[in-house]
């Protein structure tokens, strides 16, 4: 089923996944810990991610626990907390970076509850455009749902590849700007080669949603990016880009550029 956004939305989200979709080229979504290794080089991450064609950015907001994600990200997510930071912190980053690309704030729920409720303004007026609650299945808290969906923030939503297509169909339709379909079940992480059942759970997503779909959770490099591209509007890649960042700026910058280079042969 084809999506009908227009370039013409208002969201940075929208407007994006309209420009590659006009151009036939697929998103390169980055995923990166809020201070981590460091905040001044989170700053230049964001900045080298977006001249190495990132077209959207997930910043990770650090917690404490952080269930869905495996041992890389937990990692990065401590040494940020260690380094003292927080929801407003990350905020500041993104403010500092300014980046012309949309970037989404990846987040547990607690933190954004922590903050209270002006939170999402303080986000959208930081230049945050969209935000994705990884512990908040459609359904849960209603309250806190449409809190979330008329924020002014697109409402990224998961998708696991067990969803039921009924169920597919309730979480896109309370969701915007992109449906992040999980390519498999677990945590998050580096995997060796993708799941057999990945290309029929992106077509039964399909028929379930007008929004783009990004697949994320193991891909970690250019053959994987281009083999799920194929399927899908876009990929996200975390746990390799995170890994690569915490050797050096310069090699996740490289490796960035090594997907989109990948993503667009």
């Amino acid at each position: 089923m084809a999506s009908t956004l227009e370039i013409t939305s208002s969201s940075r989200v929208d407007q994006r996944f309209a420009l590659l979709r006009s151009t036939r080229r697929k998103a390169l979504v980055c995923y990166i810990t809020a201070g981590h290794p460091s905040q001044d080089k989170t700053i230049d991450l964001m900045r080298g991610l977006e001249d190495a064609g990132a077209d959207v950015i997930e910043i990770g907001v650090p917690f404490s626990d952080p269930i869905a994600d495996g041992p890389v990200i937990q990692e990065s997510s401590q040494h940020a907390l260690s380094l003292g930071m927080t929801l407003d912190k990350t905020l500041q980053l993104v403010r500092k970076a300014s980046v012309h690309i949309p970037v989404v704030l990846f987040t547990y729920l607690n933190p954004l509850l922590a903050a209270g409720e002006n939170c999402l303004r303080a986000a959208r007026d930081a230049g945050v455009d969209g935000v994705l609650v990884t512990d908040l299945p459609v359904g849960a808290d209603r309250e806190r749902e449409q809190w979330l969906s008329e924020s002014g923030l697109s409402f990224v939503r998961l998708v696991a590849p067990t969803t039921p297509a009924e169920r597919m169909r309730e979480i896109s339709s309370h969701g915007s700007g992109f449906v992040y379909l999980v390519s498999r079940l677990g945590v998050t992480g580096m995997q060796e080669s993708l799941s057999h059942d990945l290309e029929p759970t992106i077509n039964r997503l399909r028929e379930s949603t007008t929004l783009p779909i990004c697949v994320g959770f193991g891909i970690s490099d250019g053959a994987q990016a281009a083999t799920v591209a194929k399927l899908a509007d876009g990929v996200v890649v975390g746990s390799a880009l995170v890994k690569a960042a915490g050797r050096s700026v310069e090699d996740a910058l490289s490796l960035a550029k090594s997907l989109r280079s990948a993503l667009d042969t």
